[in-house]
């Protein structure tokens, strides 16, 4: 179908759309009266029809049964909220259940990772990023640089656009990589640039992180829920996300996390610990060592949220009833449409 540029095509377009329907699972705003026309899903989300719902729950089985919600809630037990996340978000991020888990705050979860990922030796001490990457991220990593004792205008390489060119090419990755060489310790991108929209090439940027000898990891905050992702497949070392963009759980809502099989099912891959990533079976001992869970969970530190996390559930349901493969090719079909490349630029 060729895209017209008309109001009949639009209208038919809107009506032949097989997700239509999911529009009436949200709230949306009115301005003047009407509802609008939405366009800041990349900052903060619309909220679903079901949250209400969701959160009742929670507040009805602590007014209920109090601290025994942690183990007879009426509907979600809170010892083991954050597994009830696991699938979808496994779909979402393309990972294995073992390897996410919702938790803390975005900055907050990026810290810890970089706390295991990013290990700096005297030789191998510097981190390769996008200019113009998130303020957070930049704050992140300027702290986590002065953290170890370097110079952070010596140990950050950021990655510029050619001249007259606002995104990146991948040869500008690859060249600023190769330059670092055995200096490298980490390449940290967002997954999709907030500023430009683009959607970096993961896998082809972890594969030259690791050929480097590097680690490589993503922050996903305008990625998740947002474009197809497959983090165990393209092999990427860790990421975290928000959820108050486009996966639609609230201001400030729950983040989570990715960490490769490969690292989380490694109990002696170093992290910073707390009694909620100690292993579950044995978690209420009270005993001195710290025996993480396997996979991603071993990463969390405290009680989960659960009022956040009751909200991020409502709007992860909506996602695991719509289906990712669904939303992948409303993306697909949407780029063809204007002869735009559903591949990764």
């Amino acid at each position: 179908m060729t895209y017209q540029d008309s109001l009949e095509f639009a209208q038919h377009k809107d009506h032949t759309d097989p997700l239509k329907d999911y529009r009436d699972q949200f709230f949306i705003p009115e301005v003047n009266g009407k509802p609008s026309i939405y366009f800041t899903g990349n900052s903060l989300g619309l909220q679903p029809k079901s949250t209400a719902k969701y959160v009742n729950e929670e507040l009805q089985g602590w007014a209920t049964l109090g601290v025994e919600g942690h183990f007879h809630s009426n509907k979600r037990p809170w010892f083991e909220y954050h597994k009830f996340s696991k699938e979808t978000l496994s779909k979402i991020m393309g990972a294995n259940p073992s390897e996410v888990v919702s938790m803390n705050s975005l900055t907050t979860n990026l810290h810890l990772l970089l706390i295991s990922f990013y290990r700096p030796t005297k030789e191998r001490y510097k981190i390769i990023m996008e200019a113009g990457a998130f303020p957070s991220d930049q704050y992140a990593i300027e702290s986590q640089i002065k953290l170890h004792g370097f110079d952070y205008e010596d140990a950050l390489i950021e990655v510029h656009p050619k001249e007259g060119k606002s995104t990146l090419d991948m040869d500008d990755i690859n060249s600023a990589i190769e330059k670092a060489g055995d200096s490298l310790a980490l390449v940290l991108f967002g997954a999709v640039q907030y500023y430009t929209g683009q959607f970096f090439p993961m896998k082809e940027i972890t594969e030259a992180a690791h050929k480097a000898g590097a680690l490589a990891g993503f922050d996903l905050a305008h990625a998740a829920g947002n474009v197809p992702l497959s983090l165990h497949d393209d092999n990427v070392d860790f990421a975290a996300w928000c959820s108050y963009k486009y996966l639609n759980s609230g201001p400030g809502g729950i983040s989570g996390i990715f960490v490769h099989d490969k690292h989380g099912l490694n109990p002696d891959t170093p992290r910073l610990a707390g009694w909620w990533g100690y292993d579950e079976a044995s978690r209420f001992k009270m005993e001195k060592g710290f025996k993480p869970m396997p996979g991603a969970d071993g990463w969390q530190t405290s009680n989960v949220n659960i009022m956040s996390s009751a909200v991020n559930l409502a709007a992860l349901e909506i996602f695991d009833n719509a289906g990712m493969e669904a939303l992948k090719e409303e993306k697909y079909r949407t780029d063809r449409l204007h002869g735009v490349s559903a591949k990764k630029s």
